[in-house]
């Protein structure tokens, strides 16, 4: 699978800055509210120490790193599920998505306007939070229109339908995400369906300078959205976006990095934590032809494993042989791991792990 992340925020928030550190890409950063408005869509390729180790093991010709999209939309405001700004419709670009990056803004500065006439992290995350789950009622309610006369024949899928969303409308409507009640993965499958975006998995990424960090000009505002975070055991991350945005490229980013107080941040720690909470982990294919990585979700067993390469590795699977990434960069060849009894033959009910190297037999 190919993960795919949603950046959403208010106006000047970041949202595009973190975009462009993140993909390399170039759109507008204007000073100005709505200055990106069609969506912007990055695909980058996932850095992984060990994908790199194992094609020089095998003296591969291609090394195809795993991939993650960003999608970059046109900032939100409040009032937008009525049509202010630019109003709601461009949602539908990130209801494909896996998961949602809500870039909040800490950071304080003059020359930067900000849509609500001041910085309040708190206040910002709620109006996000609220006109995503205003954005979701609207379909929801829709769709149940259109349902309607299935329910009234007694139609069992549609009866289901309604009965799930009509949960989810009540959750919503009393300001309570989807994410924190409890629903079976056949409900779910209805919010996937319709695209609900607060039914998603978020991360929350405060748009923080490393100086603000240890002596914010807002210390309440920064401490509010930090106790809330925790509180709700909600997943975030603190980053400065202009300045990794300005020191990317450069060759001693490193020691920018120290000068500048900043924790290692980048492209490796976002989706390392994006990874780790739509719980993905990563399996290697390796030989002379090409080394590769492929992304699954943890605890899927190496019969469905092999459909992230082919659907013929699902239908057809025999057998695998599997070996830990560390195993086998410790030995010579795959021979050699084989006499150690290092590689081992798996039928089609072994979960796979992460860093596992597969030769799938069909």
């Amino acid at each position: 699978m190919s993960l795919s992340i949603g950046i959403v925020g208010l106006p000047n928030a970041g949202k595009s800055t973190l975009f462009n550190t993140l993909t390399n890409h170039s759109v507008p950063m204007e000073n100005y509210p709505f200055c990106t408005i069609d969506p912007s869509v990055g695909v980058v390729s996932v850095p992984d120490s060990r994908l790199e180790k194992l094609s020089k093991f095998s003296n591969s010709k291609k090394t195809i790193n795993a991939t993650v999209s960003f999608v970059d939309i046109a900032g939100l405001v409040s009032g937008a599920s009525l049509g202010e700004g630019l109003g709601n419709e461009f949602l539908s670009h990130i209801k494909s998505t896996n998961a949602i990056a809500q870039v909040i803004r800490v950071f304080d500065s003059k020359d930067i306007i900000h849509t609500e006439g001041s910085v309040s992290p708190l206040r910002d995350l709620d109006i996000i939070s609220t006109e995503l789950s205003l954005s979701d009622l609207y379909i929801i309610e829709k769709y149940l229109s259109k349902i309607e006369k299935e329910c009234k024949k007694g139609d069992k899928e549609a009866l289901f339908e309604k009965e799930v969303l009509t949960k989810a409308k009540k959750n919503l409507e009393e300001n309570t995400k989807l994410t924190e009640d409890k629903y079976e993965k056949n409900e779910a499958f209805v919010f996937n369906k319709l695209g609900l975006i607060s039914s998603k998995p978020f991360l929350y990424v405060l748009n923080i300078s490393a100086s603000e960090k240890k002596d914010p000009q807002n210390k309440d505002e920064y401490e509010k959205i930090i106790k809330y975070l925790k509180d709700k055991n909600l997943d975030y991350i603190e980053l400065d976006a202009k300045t990794e945005h300005e020191i990317k490229d450069e060759t001693d980013s490193a020691e920018l990095r120290k000068t500048f107080e900043m924790d290692a941040f980048g492209v490796e720690v976002f989706i390392q934590k994006a990874y780790k909470m739509l719980e993905l982990i990563t399996f290697f294919t390796t030989g002379e032809e090409e080394t590769r990585a492929w992304t699954i979700r943890k605890n899927t067993n190496i019969k469905d494993a092999g459909s992230a390469i082919h659907e013929d590795f699902k239908t057809n699977f025999k057998k695998a042989d599997v070996i830990t990434t560390n195993d086998l960069l410790k030995q010579k060849s795959y021979s050699e791991a084989r006499d150690l009894g290092l590689l081992r033959t798996e039928g089609k009910n072994y979960i796979v792990s992460d860093g596992d190297v597969i030769v799938f037999k069909i």
